[in-house]
């Protein structure tokens, strides 16, 4: 007997919805009109379809025959400008059309004219007949009932899928598992895995990027098809989830990265890294702050002597190879300073840094209070701004720095040496001109200067 994670009711497989599919199949199909004499200067990239300097009422009449039917012509107004026109719902429809290597009318870009007026009948047919319903998608989502891109529902499957294997026919439903695999969606797969009760779940906004999904493809939040040739919705590069636009705008923070989209430590989203691997703070934090402490504190001018930037780059290398797995023991890299500076550039090649672009106004405010009590007071409103993964990170860091002034007296570095060092590789000003960020300098120092002298307050 074969396992089934969805014979209960909460796990039921969705119902996709193929109303739009139909009418895909409904939508008129594109009749190109071509030219029967020759046409003088028709640009390379358009064929017998261009029919050069007619007028709109030529074109009507040549498209009254049938809906589809098109044809390229130039503007009598404007020469040297093009326009589709296409025969839709028993009328001429006019469309200033562009070329830059690929046709295009609005944002999706085609290979070829028929494929964009195949993709233009079928958004028309569909938004014509189906505008009301396409306006009510989003209001029952299967998304909330399956939550199957999700890990709000792991405890329950975890639970449910150690129930049905340890029922009297366990060893049978274990022999059929394997082979009753690929039936399972990524989140079953997932909460089968080691959890870590350490790891928090923190929320994360999906990064949904337009993708062309070849084949008929439904909605992962809606259950609707997604119509259109080309760039017909948007997938999450972190987790997978595949959605139309506009549902994509009423999706939870829930996006769980998968280690298949994710395939590098350096240069990732903090928080998309963190819960990849299902783990508080980035490994490559918690592994070079260990070995950095592991060695001892006390090397004369920590963190403010560089290590051979070749080194450095193979210790990035590594995590971006291993991940947890790298060696960054002292047998690979005798220098700690490698080390340390693999730790800096980690925090430098951060997309978003770690104290973010949004919270970074607020803690430049903070810096500028002369009042130290008001400064601090400022300095943890501004904390409260940052993503949980990163106020996280950002705790154990000042934690790991506290620890190095304990040990001035041999490393020689204070908080004021440490703020220099880490002030710019923590915080970036967004668009800010030269001028501006060298005064800003400062005040990043401050910042850092602060976080570490008083973590124990602050966090």
């Amino acid at each position: 007997m074969a396992l089934n994670v969805f014979d209960n009711d909460e796990f039921r497989p969705p119902v996709w919805k193929s109303y739009l599919y139909q009418l895909q199949q409904e939508a008129p199909h594109p009749r190109r009109v071509t030219c029967t004499s020759e046409v003088d200067n028709r640009p390379k990239y358009y064929g017998r379809e261009y029919h050069g300097m007619i007028s709109r009422e030529d074109a009507d009449q040549l498209l009254s025959q049938a809906e589809g039917s098109y044809l390229i012509r130039e503007s009598q107004r404007q020469p040297g400008t093009y326009t589709l026109a296409l025969r839709f719902g028993n009328q001429t429809r006019n469309f200033r059309l562009y070329h830059d290597g690929k046709h295009f009318v609005g944002e999706k870009r085609f290979e070829s004219i028929h494929d964009l007026v195949t993709d233009g009948l079928i958004t028309l047919y569909i938004e014509t007949k189906a505008a009301e319903y396409i306006a009510k998608m989003t209001i029952n989502p299967i998304y909330e009932h399956v939550g199957y891109t999700t890990l709000n529902q792991e405890p329950t499957l975890k639970k449910h899928l150690q129930h049905s294997l340890d029922e009297p026919d366990g060893r049978t439903r274990r022999k059929d598992e394997r082979n009753s695999e690929e039936r399972l969606t990524s989140l079953v797969r997932r909460a089968t895995l080691r959890e870590s009760d350490l790891a928090p779940k923190y929320e994360k906004v999906h990064n949904f990027k337009v993708h062309t999904f070849r084949g008929p493809h439904w909605c992962e939040y809606c259950a609707n098809f997604m119509w259109g040739l080309i760039a017909q919705g948007v997938k999450c590069a972190d987790c997978g989830l595949n959605v139309h636009k506009q549902c994509s705008k009423v999706v939870p923070n829930d996006c769980q990265p998968d280690l298949r989209h994710v395939k590098k430590v350096y240069s990732c989203d903090l928080t998309t890294l963190v819960k990849a691997h299902n783990i508080k703070r980035p490994m490559v934090v918690d592994m070079c702050i260990q070995e950095i402490e592991a060695r001892g504190l006390q090397s004369e001018g920590l963190y403010r002597i560089s290590g051979f930037s070749e080194l450095v780059e193979d210790v990035k290398m590594a995590f971006d190879r291993d991940g947890e797995k790298a060696d960054i023991s002292c047998t690979a890299y005798e220098d700690i300073n490698i080390i340390t500076g693999a730790l800096k550039l980690y925090f430098r090649e951060l997309p978003i840094p770690l104290i973010t672009y949004d919270a970074y106004p607020r803690f430049m405010e903070a810096a500028k209070v002369t009042d130290p009590e008001k400064r601090l007071e400022a300095v943890h409103e501004a904390l409260k701004l940052l993503p949980p993964a990163h106020c996280e990170t950002l705790r154990y860091l000042m934690a790991h720095l506290k620890r190095v002034t304990q040990c001035e007296k041999d490393n020689l570095m204070s908080s004021e040496n440490l703020g220099i060092v880490f002030g710019p590789t923590l915080m970036r000003a967004p668009d800010l001109d030269a001028m501006t960020a060298l005064n800003d300098i400062r005040y990043q120092r401050l910042v850092v200067e602060s976080l570490i002298t008083n973590d124990d307050m602050l966090f």
